[in-house]
């Protein structure tokens, strides 16, 4: 497992407060530590670049890999204006963020790579990049979360990430960027006085971070739709993520978790969390479904075809049906 080209895997939040606003509540303050630490962490990681997909960057057609050299903008977030405006210039690392896109391309998937000036970054890649990576220690590349990517989309994209790594012989620490529940408290809030929007919310992110602490990462990717299905969170990428770093990490639970902040952000449930492997898995469940390298298109689980539903009602015609004789 020494050779991997992944070093270390993180979970972290995006949304502006710990950033613009941290001294406005005790919590977001002690996030803005936790990414302090984790800055800390990268920086001793022996990393050549920071790989980031984010799920508050949505793409419907394929996904997009950021690939201008040094995106230069100045950021406004689109809920969250009136914290202020996030300047930033980072090092993106353009040479691997096409060897990402032909390592896509060979594996059937529909990806692009984007570089214009002023190409609208999302708040949670700014937000993320800026506290871990301020001085652009290390070039960085990002991808976008495509909405209606599946689980087998989602896993072949984190080979092809692999895949390109080897080729290119970097090594890389994969970041998340995404909450837990992302559920938004609706009306104007005293920061003082944010919380997690719901108990339920708050049970499964205890939930979540019980497994991820405990190095369960490929248990939370199995789980993930069972998760989405109980919690009704409301932006379905954000479990999506697992599948990812799952398949970029390596689909197991050879882990060392750390959570170096879980709060509330204006209703969410953000967490700051690390992953290392470990030399002994946490507990395995039973993991069902397969693990494909090559993407060959959506595949129809949920609405078998009639042909398909046929056969398998024939298969259950054991007996007369009722009202027939023997």
């Amino acid at each position: 497992m020494s050779d991997h080209p992944i070093v270390g895997g993180y979970l972290l939040p995006g949304l502006p407060h710990p950033l613009l606003a941290a001294d406005q509540n005790a919590g977001w303050g002690r996030l803005r530590r936790a990414f302090e630490q984790v800055r800390e962490d990268i920086r001793q990681s022996g990393a050549d670049l920071i790989l980031m997909y984010s799920t508050m960057w949505p793409s419907v057609i394929g996904h997009q890999i950021q690939a201008d050299p040094e995106p230069v903008w100045t950021h406004v977030d689109e809920l969250f204006h009136d914290l202020g405006a996030i300047p930033y210039h980072f090092k993106m690392d353009s040479d691997f963020a096409e060897q990402f896109h032909l390592a896509c391309k060979n594996r059937g998937l529909a990806t692009r790579t984007v570089s214009y000036k002023g190409f609208p970054i999302d708040t949670g890649s700014v937000v993320c990049l800026k506290l871990t990576n301020p001085d652009n220690f290390l070039p960085a590349v990002i991808c976008s979360s495509n909405v209606y990517a599946d689980r087998a989309e989602t896993v072949v994209l984190g080979k092809a990430a692999v895949e390109a790594l080897k080729q290119s012989g970097k090594k890389a620490v994969a970041v998340v960027v995404g909450t837990l529940s992302n559920r938004l408290h609706q009306t104007w809030i005293d920061p003082a006085e944010d919380h997690i929007h719901s108990l339920k919310d708050q049970e499964w992110n205890q939930k979540i971070l019980a497994f991820l602490e405990a190095g369960r990462l490929e248990d939370v990717a199995q789980l993930s739709r069972q998760i989405h299905a109980e919690a009704r969170v409301h932006k379905v990428v954000n479990f999506k993520s697992f599948w990812w770093l799952s398949a970029v990490m390596g689909a197991h639970n050879l882990y060392q978790g750390t959570v170096y902040g879980y709060e509330p952000v204006y209703g969410t449930g953000s967490a700051v969390i690390g992953l290392k492997r470990a030399a002994h898995a946490a507990q395995d469940l039973e993991f069902d479904e397969e693990s494909p390298d090559v993407y060959r298109g959506d595949r129809n689980v949920l609405a078998p075809s009639l042909e398909a539903r046929g056969e398998f009602d024939s298969q259950l015609q054991v007996g007369p049906a009722l009202g027939e004789e023997d």
